[in-house]
């Protein structure tokens, strides 16, 4: 655990009691701090209160004797309003940061690599990881992706901390600048919170906060705001710049073209892999993925022979178009990390033809810019929340589908249909564009019960006697 001793003796209040909260609130208790803390959700509290922690009703209490509260970053403090313990402790003069901001005033020795972007973050944060890990570096790997920061071990001087950046963290993350910064892509998400489109690049955009020379900045060139970003950066000649494209050259960057991973971060267009060795990296997007991570790598000193030899090995990431189950040849595809459309165009870009599940809380984009991949659809199968609005947009398109309801019905029909019509390269793919609270607590557990069915449906298809006698 992160030694917060620079918090020893004060108050500090945490808002926010998830996982990352409670990671929180025992670092500080840990590091000798007075530690208050607060949720909005009653059972939360209830739980904090049980593991022996002081529960202070922030929204009541004199916040003067306060210098900072950790805010859990997925509470609102701006757009589209303030919660009110923000409007509170702002005119008290008390600090809003995030567990991101304690790691950097903690771990100032250590190196860091940084990672956002709207869509793929969570596979090119696990890709560094799994190859700076092939490299034998000391890392530790969280933020965003799950394993709370205040949860790592120390690294100090030698170490690197891999962390996945969301806009919300980078907002409330002020110590912290990056050895190598990495910006995947910018598509509308998550607007209402940072006060429309403008609010939401300028958020992704604090990811390269304070960067100069040597450090580095990984900028995908593949989409309008990233590539303005990337001009401006190149225009203040800051950083070292190196631009990632899945789409062809790009120079000075790292990028796909014809097949391969192509380096030219030294001027030469060096073909340094084939992306048919990568079989966990399917698709463009992934192919952004893997351009950025070889650029992150390089750029932290690893040698280019180890880190193409680990991304041949790499698993993928759990969720992330996920091979759980193969069934008379038709693959049942774990995509639940999708919870927008421009994630899902992912998978449905990589696979045809596609019996696709979705459905679930739909996000304010819905469906839209999935159009050119209708084709590629045998059939759709909703469920969840959004399912009539969906149905309209299928029925629009000229797709067959069915309404569901539930995961485990939409998996059975999905099932049932693919191995009726038993067609070459056939997907059962979860790949819903919504997000999961309607149904389940979190994408997590939607994914493990996709792939719970589907490995009953393959239970069921095999042959008798085929076990161990």
């Amino acid at each position: 655990m992160i030694d917060l001793f620079y918090m020893e003796g004060l108050p500090v209040a945490v808002m926010g009691l998830g996982k990352s909260g409670l990671a929180t609130a025992a670092a500080l208790r840990r590091s000798g701090a007075e530690v208050w803390v607060w949720d909005d959700n009653p059972a939360s509290r209830a739980k904090a209160e049980a593991d022996g922690f002081r529960v202070v009703d922030l929204a009541t209490a004199d916040l003067s004797e306060l210098t900072t509260i950790v805010w859990s970053p997925g509470i609102p403090h701006t757009h589209p309003a303030p919660h009110p313990v923000a409007v509170r402790a702002r005119a008290a003069g008390v600090e809003l940061v995030c567990d991101v901001e304690l790691l950097g005033r903690s771990e100032r020795d250590s190196s860091f690599i940084g990672i956002t972007g709207t869509n793929g973050k969570s596979t090119t944060t696990t890709l560094i990881g799994h190859i700076m890990a092939a490299a034998r570096r000391p890392i530790q790997v969280g933020g965003n992706l799950g394993t709370p920061v205040l949860s790592f071990d120390p690294l100090g001087s030698g170490g690197t901390h891999i962390l996945e950046m969301s806009s919300y963290q980078l907002e409330l993350t002020f110590s912290i600048t990056f050895d190598v910064a990495i910006l995947l892509n910018i598509t509308p998400d998550h607007l209402a919170r940072h006060g429309g489109m403008d609010g939401y690049v300028a958020a992704k955009s604090l990811i390269f906060h304070r960067q100069t020379g040597p450090r580095t900045a990984v900028i995908g060139v593949d989409d309008a705001p990233s590539r303005r970003i990337c001009a401006e950066l190149t225009a203040a000649a800051d950083q070292r710049i190196w631009p990632i494209s899945a789409r062809g050259p790009v120079a000075g960057g790292v990028y796909a073209a014809d097949g391969g991973l192509i380096d030219d971060t030294d001027g030469r267009a060096e073909r340094v892999a084939e992306l048919a060795d990568f079989p966990n990296l399917l698709g463009a997007h992934n192919w952004q993925n893997a351009a950025a991570a070889y650029a992150a790598c390089k750029a932290a000193g690893v040698p280019v022979a180890t880190i193409v030899q680990a991304m041949t090995s790499f698993p993928g990431l759990a969720h992330r178009q996920q091979l759980v189950a193969t069934v008379n040849g038709v693959r049942f595809v774990n995509d639940s990390k999708a919870t927008n459309a421009d994630a899902t165009e992912k998978a449905l870009a990589t696979f045809d033809p596609i019996y696709w599940i979705l459905g679930g809380q739909a996000k304010d984009t819905g469906l839209a810019g999935l159009e050119g991949y209708m084709g590629r659809v045998r059939h759709a199968f909703l469920i969840g929340e959004a399912q009539d609005q969906f149905a309209a947009w299928l029925t629009a398109q000229g797709v067959a589908h069915t309404r569901c309801g539930t995961l485990d019905i939409a998996t059975t029909k999905a099932a049932g249909l693919a191995l009726a019509e038993g067609l070459d390269g056939a997907c059962v793919l979860l790949s819903p564009a919504c997000a999961s609270w309607d149904q389940f607590a979190n994408f997590e557990k939607r994914g493990e019960a996709f792939a719970g069915y589907a490995a009953a449906i393959a239970a069921a298809r095999e042959p008798e006697g085929s076990e161990d006698e």
